[in-house]
């Protein structure tokens, strides 16, 4: 897909900035660890900021802490993540509360960064929920990771050992991909062939992506 310089959901500088998304277990972090393996670009992950943010000691922890109580929490005052994502998504209520208090956060640790690394020629911003927060507004354009919904499932059911309820609540949480496809500047076909998707990879850094 050609990139829309007009887009008014695009951040436009001299800096390149890839918003790298797609939905839960499609493949974003094999194609963010090809970005910054094979290519060395730096890579800034919403996904590492919310463990940050909400490691044992921290303010967002302690909130967390004060609204579950012993039902999220370890012995060493560590959050249990897995009790707490049986909760945010059985209960799109409590999803929203959590957002709330993270989202916010993780955006200020992503402009932080880029500031930081303001010097390099191309950042890329590692977001599942990119366009659902609104994240795109930092980027100059969007790939997303695509893939079927059954191989999505079936990744999704082997890397996490959930059940087949739990693991449909987790993508049914984000928006669907066909959504995102319509939004996203290049789409990445990941099929489970890694020469393949790093072969994308290396055509889309050098603007020749596919048509989606």
């Amino acid at each position: 897909m050609a990139l829309d310089p007009g887009h008014p959901r695009r951040h436009w500088c001299a800096q390149r900035r890839i918003g790298l998304t797609g939905g839960i277990a499609t493949g974003k972090s094999t194609v963010a660890a090809i970005l910054s393996g094979s290519h060395g670009l730096p890579v800034l992950d919403a996904d590492v900021y919310a463990r940050q943010l909400l490691a044992p000691g921290t303010a967002a922890s302690q909130a967390v802490l004060d609204r579950y109580g012993q039902q999220v929490q370890t012995p060493g005052d560590a959050l249990d993540r897995r009790a707490l994502g049986r909760i945010i998504f059985a209960h799109p209520t409590e999803r929203r509360w959590l957002e709330a208090l993270t989202h916010p956060l993780v955006k200020e640790a992503f402009t932080r960064d880029l500031v930081r690394h303001r010097q390099a020629a191309t950042v890329v911003l590692v977001a599942p929920l990119l366009f659902e927060v609104g994240l795109e507004a930092l980027c100059s354009e969007v790939w997303l990771v695509d893939l079927d919904e059954g191989s999505q499932l079936e990744r999704l059911l082997a890397r996490d050992r959930l059940s087949s309820h739990e693991a449909r609540q987790r993508i049914q949480a984000q928006w669907p991909l066909e959504r995102k496809r319509r939004l996203a500047d290049v789409i990445l076909k990941n099929h489970g062939d890694l020469v393949e998707l790093a072969q994308q990879v290396g055509m889309a850094l050098a603007g020749q992506a596919r048509e989606a």
